[in-house]
C-alpha cells in the first residue's frame, strides 16, 4: 500500500482519482488515457501500465489486490474491501476530479462518501451499473452520489430522469468502439473460414460449455481457434490442459479476442461482452450458455430481460426504446438444456449471414462511436474548472 501523501493535489498540479477494479475497465481506461494531459497527478485503483506515459501516476491498489478465488477468499477479503473503500474515499476527497468505472459495489460507497464530505472533488461515473437489467432503484442513489454520468448506451439516459433534466448525464459512445474501429466486409461463405470458440472466462463456465463446443468442433472441418481470456497467458500448458481437457489440443490458441474474431468467419460464444464484440466486428455468431440451475432461478427472479446476448438486447432497445421488450434477434441463443451440439450445428448450417450483417450495421450506427474522447473532454473541462476555482477563490 503506497502512502497517499505523495498523491495529494498541489496548486500547480491537478489531481485525478481513478477507480478501475476490473480488467475490462482498465482496457477502456487505457484508451481514455490517450485523451488526458500526461502532467496530471493520478492515484487510486488501476494497473500501472495504463498510465505508463504519465510522470505522476501511482496506484494505491492494482487488480491483483482485488483478485478473488472462491467463496472462502471472499470471506477473507471482506475486511480488506471495507478498509480499501475507506482509504480510497479519503484519497478521492483530496483530489480535484474522481473517475469511477464499473464495479458499483466498490465505487458507489466511494462516491457517497465523497459527496457527503462536501469535498470540492467532482465525481464522474463512467461505465454505469446496469440498472436497466436489474435493481432499477439504484439509479436514484447514483444520481445523488455523482456529479456527472457518462452513459455508454443510448437508452441509459431514460433511467436517470433527474440527471437528464439537470444535464448531468450524456451519452458518450460505447468503449468497445474505441477498440473496434472498423467492421469487416460481409463474409460470403462460412464453409472454409476459421471458426472461433469462446467458452467463457470462469472455470465453471468452461467446465460446462467447453465440452459441448469441443464435441461440435469435431463435426466441423474448418480450422478452429479457441479464444482464451488474456490473463490465462500466465498459465502453463499443463494447467490449461487440466482446465480444458485434452480436447484443447484440437484448437489453435489465441489470447487476443479482437484479432481472433477478425480472422474468423464464424464464432460460437458464451454470453457476455464477447457477443457484442463479435457483432461490432461483423463476425456471425451463435450464443451458447449453461450454468447451475440455481443461478438460473436467481437470475430469473431479479433480471427481467428476454435475451442474454448484449447484441440482441441492444437491437431490441434500438427498435422498441427499452432493453426489456421485443423478441427480435441478431443471433440465435441456446441456453441451458437447449445448448446441445445438434442445436449449435443446425444453427451454423442454416445461418443467414446477410441478415446478421445488416442488423450488425444497425447496432454500430446505434452506438455511433467510441467513448474515450468524450469522457476525456469532460474530465479535462472539470480539471480546468478546478484550476479556475483555485485561482479566483
Amino acid at each position: 500500500m503506497e502512502s497517499t501523501e505523495s498523491t495529494l493535489s498541489t496548486p500547480a498540479q491537478k489531481s485525478l482519482f481513478v477507480s478501475a477494479c476490473e480488467p475490462s475497465a482498465n482496457v477502456h481506461l487505457a484508451y481514455l488515457a490517450k485523451h488526458l494531459d500526461t502532467s496530471l497527478r493520478i492515484c487510486g485503483v488501476f494497473e500501472p501500465e495504463v498510465f505508463a506515459d504519465f510522470k505522476h501516476a501511482q496506484p494505491s491498489f492494482t487488480l491483483k489486490d482485488f483478485a478473488i478465488m472462491g467463496f472462502f477468499d471472499v470471506c477473507k477479503k471482506l475486511l480488506f474491501f471495507k478498509r480499501a473503500v475507506q482509504e480510497m474515499s479519503e484519497l478521492a476527497k483530496s483530489c480535484d476530479v474522481v473517475l469511477l468505472l464499473d464495479s458499483s459495489s466498490f465505487n458507489l460507497p466511494i462516491a457517497k462518501r465523497v459527496k457527503q464530505s462536501n469535498s470540492k472533488a467532482r465525481v464522474v461515473y463512467y461505465i454505469l451499473p446496469q440498472v436497466w437489467a436489474w435493481k432499477a432503484w439504484r439509479a436514484k442513489n447514483i444520481e445523488s452520489s455523482c456529479d456527472y454520468l457518462c452513459a455508454i448506451l443510448p437508452f441509459e439516459l431514460d433511467m436517470y430522469p433527474r440527471a437528464l433534466q439537470e444535464q448531468r448525464i450524456k451519452y458518450v459512445g460505447h468503449p468497445l468502439l474505441d477498440e473496434i474501429t472498423h467492421m469487416k466486409s460481409k463474409p460470403l461463405s462460412l464453409k472454409n473460414g476459421k471458426i472461433a470458440f469462446m467458452p467463457g472466462s470462469r472455470r465453471g463456465e468452461i467446465k460446462r460449455i467447453f465440452p459441448i463446443f469441443a464435441a461440435l468442433a469435431k463435426k466441423l472441418n474448418n480450422p478452429k481457434i479457441l479464444i482464451l481470456p488474456k490473463h490465462f497467458q500466465k498459465l502453463t500448458p499443463q494447467a490449461l490442459t487440466e482446465l480444458y481437457g485434452e480436447a484443447i489440443k484440437d484448437f489453435e490458441i489465441s489470447f487476443d479476442t479482437n484479432s481472433a474474431l477478425i480472422e474468423s468467419s464464424f464464432a460460437f460464444v458464451c454470453s457476455g461482452t464477447a457477443t457484442l464484440e463479435a457483432t461490432l466486428i461483423g463476425t456471425p455468431l451463435v450464443l451458447g450458455y449453461k450454468t447451475r440451475a440455481l443461478d438460473v432461478l436467481i437470475a430469473r427472479a431479479f433480471v427481467r430481460l428476454k435475451h442474454i446476448g448484449l447484441a440482441n438486447i441492444f437491437y431490441n432497445a434500438l427498435h422498441f426504446g427499452s432493453p426489456k421488450v421485443g423478441n427480435m434477434q441478431i443471433h440465435p441463443e441456446f441456453i441451458q438444456s437447449q445448448l446441445t451440439t445438434q442445436n449449435l450445428l443446425k444453427a451454423y448450417e442454416q445461418y443467414d449471414v446477410e441478415d446478421f450483417f445488416n442488423k450488425a450495421m444497425q447496432i454500430r450506427a446505434y452506438l455511433k462511436h467510441g467513448s474515450a474522447k468524450e469522457v476525456g473532454a469532460l474530465l479535462t473541462k472539470l480539471l480546468n474548472e478546478s484550476i479556475a476555482r483555485d485561482s479566483y477563490g
